[in-house]
């Protein structure tokens, strides 16, 4: 059997201490980001009335192991499975199931490679049939949000001004930002400094230095912010079951903004467009 610790075995420990990557890591993190967002481009024909959640995620699975990468989630944790998929009100870390997607769902699928020891990690959200319409508008509040917190990183800036960017527009929309989970810097570990949150002021936090890599991960809620894990240690949904909507890029900062490392190689990481099928 496959396992995370199989896959990530290395002497490297988050020690609190933030990273700054030189080209080596740059070029390993355009490979697996790149692998990542191919992923996510080719299972989005899935994403339909009747597809399971396990389908989807024995798809990623065999997706990463055809292209000699192992899912990054895959026991980590504990946790089993190769992907996350949250479907409707649940925030992040949903578990893939073999109950149907139904016409009108939102899911985001959120998949994490490593690659020759580096990790890819991105999520994008994906229409089943014809959703509402409150939907569409939520997930084009938070495709926004996370686009303006990519345009905010900047050498010379604090990491706050990421947070201040998103919390700024997503308000505007009257819609909330959950505070309880944030993006994290990423590379040859799966989770390391810093954490990157969604909210916040622009005057707080760590100086964005060149060489920095992390995720930026909006989760952009319809009603209220917070949010309540489940019994199973790992599914978080809105306390209101207000919907909630979620896209990650991981980024890495160069010497006058930032290189999108996951970005859709068919353009199709953003909202409303149609999937061919």
């Amino acid at each position: 059997m496959v396992t995370y610790l199989d896959a990530a075995v290395a002497p490297v420990k988050n020690t609190g201490q933030i990273r700054l990557h030189g080209e080596e890591g740059f070029a390993g993190m355009r490979k697996a980001g790149a692998l990542v967002a191919e992923a996510l481009d080719a299972v989005a024909p899935l994403l339909e009335p009747g597809t399971t959640t396990n389908r989807i995620d024995r798809f990623l699975f065999e997706f990463g192991m055809d292209h000699n990468a192992v899912p990054a989630t895959l026991n980590y944790r504990g946790y089993t499975k190769s992907s996350c998929t949250s479907i409707n009100h649940v925030v992040c870390h949903g578990i893939p199931n073999d109950k149907p997607l139904r016409d009108g769902d939102i899911v985001n699928i959120d998949v994490t490679y490593v690659l020759d020891g580096w990790h890819g990690d991105s999520s994008r959200m994906y229409p089943v049939g014809q959703p509402k319409r409150a939907a569409e508008r939520l997930m084009d509040v938070t495709h926004e949000c996370l686009m303006r917190g990519i345009a905010a990183v900047k050498p010379g800036a604090r990491m706050g001004a990421i947070g201040a960017a998103i919390q700024s527009f997503a308000e505007a929309e009257r819609c909330s930002v959950v505070r309880d989970f944030c993006g994290h810097g990423i590379g040859r570990l799966f989770h390391d400094a810093p954490n990157v949150l969604h909210y916040g002021r622009a005057d707080e936090g760590a100086e964005i230095k060149p060489g920095m890599i992390f995720t930026i991960e909006p989760m952009i809620n319809l009603g209220r912010a917070h949010v309540k894990v489940l019994s199973d240690g790992w599914t978080a949904v809105t306390r209101d079951r207000s919907l909630s909507a979620q896209y990650e890029h991981t980024v890495g900062v160069t010497g006058d903004g930032c290189e999108i490392f996951t970005l859709s190689p068919g353009g199709l990481d953003k909202p409303g467009l149609p999937i061919a099928r």
